[in-house]
């Protein structure tokens, strides 16, 4: 199974993963909501699907980000989501994560608690998974790492992480999330239960103005090179 990556997402085969959407942040309390920032959440998941042309689309929870209410601009939002999958002919899934209290409210669409895909289980990664597989694809954590003192989304790969199982954590596909710097995080600072030794987990990062991945060291050894 290939694992090409773009634009915060992932491809297994012709199923297209992206995880931490958070549709609705900033649009509450004090935080200032960037114009345009929903149009650009929708643009970005609609040229994801055009050139992967993926047969479904899930998203590895997290889709909403309030847990109260659900703002006209949310609706709209995830309209232009279906609408994109529409277009290119793909099923949108959604599994849900710890932020998705109000989906029923926006969302009547399938819901998996965990997506299998052969040996691979796509969930949010906020509890243990019920399915045994040899890899894992999750989000929850958001992360991100720094490097010369830029702050970058990434990927993150791990062997052996639940089990004998490879967990690879997504970052969140919404730019508004700032993420969670991994670089010295132990595996008891994830909060993912899924993380179990991160000195093993190898951060990936996606290069839009080259559009190819930059891989580096797994955290134990990146740690002693700072």
């Amino acid at each position: 199974m290939t694992l090409p990556y773009d634009d915060r997402a992932l491809v297994l085969d012709d199923v297209l993963v992206v995880a931490d959407l958070h549709v609705g942040r900033g649009t509450g309390g004090d935080l200032a909501f960037p114009v345009g920032s929903n149009a650009d959440l929708v643009e970005r998941f609609r040229s994801l699907t055009e050139r992967h042309d993926p047969r479904e689309v899930v998203v590895a929870g997290d889709l909403l980000h309030s847990f109260q209410t659900v703002p006209r601009t949310v609706e709209d939002t995830v309209s232009g989501l279906r609408a994109a999958c529409r277009e290119t002919g793909a099923r949108l899934i959604v599994t849900p994560g710890n932020h998705d209290t109000m989906l029923d409210s926006v969302w009547d669409g399938p819901t998996e608690r965990e997506y299998r895909l052969g040996d691979t289980v796509v969930c949010h990664g906020h509890e243990t998974p019920d399915s045994e597989a040899e890899r894992y694809v999750v989000g929850h954590d958001h992360p991100t790492i720094e490097i010369e003192g830029q702050r970058r989304p990434c990927y993150l790969v791990g062997p052996g992480q639940y089990g004998d199982s490879e967990v690879l954590m997504l970052p969140s596909f919404n730019k508004l999330n700032a993420g969670v710097v991994v670089n010295r995080m132990s595996a008891a600072d994830f909060q993912s239960p899924l993380v179990t030794d991160a000195d093993r987990l190898e951060p990936v990062v996606w290069d839009e103005s080259r559009r190819e991945t930059l891989s580096f060291p797994a955290l134990g050894e990146f740690r002693r090179m700072l």
